[in-house]
C-alpha cells in the first residue's frame, strides 16, 4: 500500500512539473505575440527571458517534486495505462493559465505607460506607433520620444511575469485541491525555492551593474502594489479550474468528444484463463508425451 501511494503521488508531482512549465512557457509566448501584434515596444529581451527561464522558474519547477500526496490519493480508481499524462482538459487549463501570463505581463507595460499616474500617460496612438514619434507632437503633448525606450515598463513586465509564475507555483501544489484544503505551507521547499527566486529577482533589480546588464531598474512602491495586483489573480482562476475539475467537467467534456459513451477499460478485458494458445510444436509434443 505504501509503496501504491508513493508511486501516485511521484507521478502526480509530475504532472504538476510539467503543469507549471508548459503554462509558464505558453505565458511568454503569448507576450511576445501580443506584443508584436499590437505594434507596442517588446516588452521581454531574450536576456531577461532567459534570467526568468533558467533561475526564476527552475527553483520552483524542482521544489514541485516534494509536494506531499493528495488526502484522497488512495481514494481514486487505479489509473488506465493507456490514460495520457496530459488529457485534453489539462492542456485546456495550461492555456488560460498561460494566456493569463501572457496577459497581465503585456498589461502591465501597457499600464505603466497610458494609466500609471507617475508614468509619462500617453495615449494608445502614440504607444501603439512608437516608432513614427514626432519630437514636437510629443513635446506638446508632454513626453519625449526616448520615454518609449524607458526601463521601468520592461521591468514592470518582468516583474510581472516573475511574481505571477511564483503564485501559480503555489497553484501547482495539487492538481485539484484548493489551497484551502492544502495550504501553501504544505510544501516548505516550494515557498524557500520561491523566496530564493524572488532574493535573485531583486538582487538584479537593485544592483547597479546587474540591472545594467539585464536592462532593468528599480521599481517604486506603487509599481510594485501594480505588481502584485496583476499577478495574484492568477490564484483565483487556476481555483476557478480546480472547481470544474471536482464537479467532473472534464469527464462530461470526455463523453462528449465520444459521441456521448464513455469508455471504460472494462468493455476491452479479455480473461485471462480464456485464452488458448495453439502451436504445431506445442501438438508435437503433447503427443510425444503419451
Amino acid at each position: 500500500v505504501s509503496a501504491v501511494r508513493e508511486g501516485r503521488a511521484i507521478y502526480a508531482n509530475t504532472k504538476q512539473f510539467i503543469r507549471y512549465m508548459i503554462s509558464s512557457n505558453i505565458g511568454e509566448v503569448v507576450a511576445i505575440f501580443i506584443a508584436a501584434l499590437l505594434g507596442i515596444p517588446e516588452v521581454l529581451t531574450p536576456v531577461q527571458l532567459l534570467w526568468v527561464n533558467l533561475v526564476t522558474d527552475g527553483l520552483p519547477a524542482t521544489a514541485l517534486g516534494f509536494n506531499k500526496p493528495d488526502t484522497d490519493v488512495m481514494l481514486r480508481p487505479p489509473r488506465s495505462m493507456k490514460e495520457p499524462i496530459v488529457s485534453g482538459w489539462l492542456f485546456f487549463r495550461y492555456l488560460v493559465i498561460g494566456m493569463y501570463v501572457g496577459l497581465v505581463t503585456v498589461w502591465g507595460f501597457v499600464w505603466w505607460y497610458l494609466w500609471y499616474n507617475q508614468g509619462p500617460t500617453v495615449t494608445w496612438k502614440a504607444l501603439s506607433h512608437f516608432q513614427k514619434c514626432d519630437t514636437a507632437a510629443a513635446a506638446a503633448a508632454g513626453y519625449k520620444c526616448d520615454i518609449f525606450s524607458d526601463k521601468h515598463p520592461k521591468t514592470i513586465s518582468m516583474t510581472v511575469l516573475v511574481v505571477v509564475e511564483m503564485f501559480n507555483a503555489l497553484n501547482n501544489i495539487s492538481e485539484n485541491s484548493s489551497l484551502l484544503v492544502i495550504p501553501f505551507w504544505d510544501n516548505q521547499w516550494l515557498l524557500g525555492a520561491i523566496g530564493v527566486s524572488m532574493a535573485l529577482h531583486c538582487l538584479i533589480m537593485y544592483v547597479p551593474s546587474l540591472a545594467l546588464l539585464f536592462g532593468i531598474t528599480h521599481l517604486s512602491l506603487g509599481e510594485w502594489w501594480g505588481v502584485l495586483i496583476l499577478s495574484a489573480p492568477v490564484i483565483l482562476v487556476d481555483e476557478v479550474l480546480k472547481w470544474f475539475s471536482r464537479r467532473g467537467l472534464p469527464r462530461s467534456v470526455s463523453r462528449f468528444g465520444h459521441g456521448g459513451r464513455a469508455s471504460s477499460m472494462g468493455q476491452f478485458a479479455v480473461p485471462l484463463v480464456s485464452i488458448q494458445v495453439t502451436s504445431p510444436l506445442l501438438s508435437e509434443t503433447s503427443d510425444k508425451s503419451r
